[in-house]
């Protein structure tokens, strides 16, 4: 009981936080006119405007997340947001309904107990304090009944939640199909003709057959739509070098980045705290005996390696422990020697000699950088002066002969990815533009600048085959290459049995051993391992691969390896995987006979002026 009682209490920190940042701030029955309190009921158990409110702006801000920015309530309500905030709030009310028809509640005293170990609630102290319960309460605007009743409905839901999703199991026979399924493995013998096989060569296709086969594969020859586009471009490089840098410059920069350009002799290092001198020596001496390694120390303490990588540290960085981590040799772990943390254990992983770079050896790199950063802003700088020109009616041509700005054109698709294409702000604009849109000057990721043009919009097409000769070519080479290796592995496969050898028909053949369905096997395509699993024991397929042909013979069915820990940790997953569907199916056929005996009343115009608070 106690277990659930500290869950409960981090539950409601957590609600009442919520309730006092965005609950009533946003969403009281102030904003709602001050008459509307409730937006619908389950039974006998209202649906708050808080409780909505709350749970609709939870969900917002998880979509948000997980969108990387910030969702208009609009898009989110096209989404079905709202719908399922509402249906959330809905099933909670419903087991609420419930909990009270079976007369399910938590006594005073479990609910004190509760409530005196909720951290809201103490004082400096760390004792509960009546007034800062009250203050706090006051504040989110509840009352001491109203919130306790809360805490009453929240433990009875848990109880009945608990009931229908724990315990719940599968036959074993559900688990054994997938497995023995998922885990059956085949031994199997193949071998590969190639092209450089073929006795003679496939000969040059005549003009008949190019045509016929540029006609039958013609999706592959057709471009797709293109839009003729005129640009005027200027970028940082291109002026770059125009810029002027002065010595004073280059020095001020040098000298401030002088701990970049000198560096001390340094060591990687990696650091594993302990708590006291003893368990640090402890470990040392187990390291020192060959009885352990490094790596098992920082597993048995639940961390990982990149939890003690310290990185590269010079002497100095190091403090007391510096001398001795810098005495030592790449690989050696030294210590205890003291740390900020306490002591710990040293591995060396690494020595960086000082690096010393010199105010000429550094000028071409700063004079790079200073003169880019330059450039830049010169480049900035003339954007409202180009804005000007296009707004008073200068094309692009105009703006290439009277500023730095240099006209190219393109026949950009959604295929285009060289030069100007391979910016991202450039593919966004080709693809929005029409032959409406008036030039504009739009920003780079490099800080250059341009602006567009929509000359002419191209449907798909096909591409001359006189233009394309050379390709087409290449195509009907390797299918006709392709066709031949299936016929002359189509005469070989009677003759590959299980009890003959592929060295009889002069093919060199590589054994696949306990190859599993979703196996990986390098050199062999995924449709090779399918024909594995669809062909008869002893029985030779052929595969393409490509530009070359596989025969594969199926040479064992061997079942999955029940000992394997990989198969074990399958079964596990399987089984907890069914356990938890059914627990969830079993719970939502619960919650869905609740709703339907309780009966569920809404008030749209209720949830609409809760709507209208988050546009």
């Amino acid at each position: 009981m106690a277990g659930r009682g500290n869950a409960l209490s981090k539950t409601f920190i957590w609600i009442l936080l919520a309730l006092l940042i965005v609950g009533l701030a946003g969403f009281g029955a102030t904003n709602l006119g001050g008459n509307i309190r409730s937006v619908g009921a389950v039974g006998d158990k209202t649906i708050s405007v808080e409780l909505y409110s709350r749970t609709l702006r939870e969900d917002l801000r998880a979509i948000s997340a997980q969108a990387g920015q910030n969702v208009p309530f609009s898009t989110a309500q096209a989404l079905g947001v709202d719908r399922q905030a509402l249906a959330r709030v809905v099933t909670i009310r419903a087991l609420d309904h419930e909990t009270a028809e079976l007369g399910l509640s938590v006594g005073d005293a479990q609910l004190q107990q509760q409530i005196l170990s909720m951290s809201a609630f103490q004082g400096i102290n760390g004792q509960f304090d009546r007034e800062a319960y009250r203050f706090t309460l006051e504040n989110a605007g509840l009352s001491e009944a109203e919130f306790e009743e809360t805490l009453r409905e929240e433990a009875a839901r848990t109880l009945v939640q608990g009931a229908i999703l724990s315990g719940n199991t599968v036959p074993d026979t559900y688990a054994d199909t997938l497995v023995a399924y998922i885990g059956e493995r085949r031994n199997a013998t193949v071998a590969r003709l190639k092209p450089e096989d073929l006795a003679t060569p496939v000969a040059e296709p005549t003009e008949a057959q190019l045509q016929t086969y540029y006609d039958e594969n013609i999706d592959a020859y057709t471009l797709p739509e293109t839009k003729q586009i005129t640009y005027a471009w200027l970028s940082p490089d291109m002026i770059a070098d125009t810029v002027e840098v002065d010595e004073a410059m280059l020095q001020s920069a040098y000298d401030e980045r002088a701990s970049e350009f000198n560096k001390p002799e340094r060591r990687l290092i990696e650091r594993l705290v302990y708590g006291d001198v003893e368990t640090a020596s402890a470990a040392k001496a187990q390291l020192e005996a060959g009885g352990t390694t490094l790596e098992t120390l920082v597993e048995n303490r639940g961390l990982a390696l990149a939890d003690i990588y310290l990185g590269d540290l010079d002497q100095g960085a190091l403090g007391a422990a510096g001398e001795a981590i810098f005495a030592a040799e790449t690989g050696d772990v030294v210590g205890p020697l003291p740390s900020d943390l306490g002591p710990a254990l040293f591995r060396i992983n690494g020595i960086l000699a000082a690096q010393e770079t010199s105010f000429e050896d550094a000028r071409a790199q700063l004079r790079d950088e200073l003169a880019a950063d330059r450039a830049r802003r010169v480049v900035e700088a003339q954007i409202n002066d180009i804005d000007d020109l296009l707004a008073g009616g200068a094309t692009l041509e105009d703006l290439a002969k009277e500023t730095d700005m240099e006209l190219g054109n393109i026949g950009w698709s959604s295929e285009a990815e060289d030069g100007i294409a391979a910016y991202e702000a450039f593919r966004e604009g080709a693809q929005a533009i029409t032959v409406d849109d008036f030039p504009k000057i739009e920003v780079l990721e490099d800080g250059g600048i341009f602006a567009m043009r929509l000359d002419e919009v191209l449907a798909p097409r096909p591409q001359p085959l006189a233009e394309i000769t050379e390709r087409v070519s290449a195509g009907w080479r390797t299918q006709a290459t392709l066709e031949t290796l299936r016929a002359e592995a189509e005469a070989l496969l009677p003759q590959i049995t299980a009890d003959s050898d592929f060295a009889d028909v002069d093919l060199e053949a590589d054994t696949l051993t306990e190859v599993t369905r979703t196996g990986f096997v390098a050199g062999i395509p995924p449709t090779a391992i399918l024909a594995l699993f669809e062909a008869e024991k002893g029985v030779s397929v052929m595969v393409d691969d490509v530009t070359d042909v596989l025969i594969v013979r199926l040479d064992d069915v061997l079942a999955a390896d029940e000992d394997s820990d990989d198969i074990q940790a399958l079964r596990t997953q399987l089984n907890n995987q069914a356990a938890t569907a059914v627990a969830q199916d079993l719970f939502e056929a619960y919650a869905t006979d609740i709703q339907q005996r309780a009966g569920i009343q809404l008030d749209q115009n209720a949830l609409n002026a809760v709507h209208a608070n988050f546009n």
